[in-house]
């Protein structure tokens, strides 16, 4: 038995401490927004967080996860009930075309933006590399960046000076 904290909520499971953290994930805890792509950390259609940083859930070991943080596509809005930005945008822009890719491409979205609020075309290359979409959508992906890069700053902007 071990117990994770995904989405700030403590899921205990019986599982083997070598299951990929992909399937506690979809299997155990039942959060399915999260999508199995390849099995070899190449598409990342399986990316989460791992205590902010974007990883690749279908290699990463359940038991390094213990003791750690796992925010998933369903836990990136702060109260559950509003879109993310990056979602917001994702919508707004009309991203997807089939999907699949999507919350990988989100959660990686949403780290960058974490860590660099206002991004170039270089960075947001070097963010998203290796996160494929067979359906080619990338110019849509960067323009719901750059979209979601301004709502965030703005957010911010807003929030500094009702304080």
């Amino acid at each position: 038995m071990i117990t994770l904290s995904i989405n700030g909520e403590p899921h205990s499971v019986d599982v083997d401490p070598a299951t990929p953290l992909l399937w506690v994930i979809r299997d155990y805890v039942g959060l399915t927004g999260t999508k199995f792509g390849c099995g070899i950390a190449q598409c990342g259609a399986c990316t989460v967080h791992l205590n902010g940083a974007p990883v690749r859930s279908c290699v990463i070991p359940a038991q390094v996860a213990v003791d750690q943080e796992v925010t998933t596509i369903e836990g990136i809005s702060d109260n559950g009930e509003e879109l993310h930005p990056v979602q917001q945008a994702w919508i707004d822009e009309q991203v997807p075309q089939c999907g699949y890719c999507q919350s990988g491409q989100i959660m990686s979205a949403t780290a960058l933006l974490e860590n660099n609020p206002t991004p170039t075309d270089a960075d947001i290359d070097q963010a998203m590399a290796g996160i494929v979409c067979r359906c080619g959508t990338y110019p849509r992906i960067r323009k719901g960046i750059k979209r979601a890069a301004v709502a965030i700053n703005t957010l911010h902007k807003g929030a500094a000076t009702d304080g």
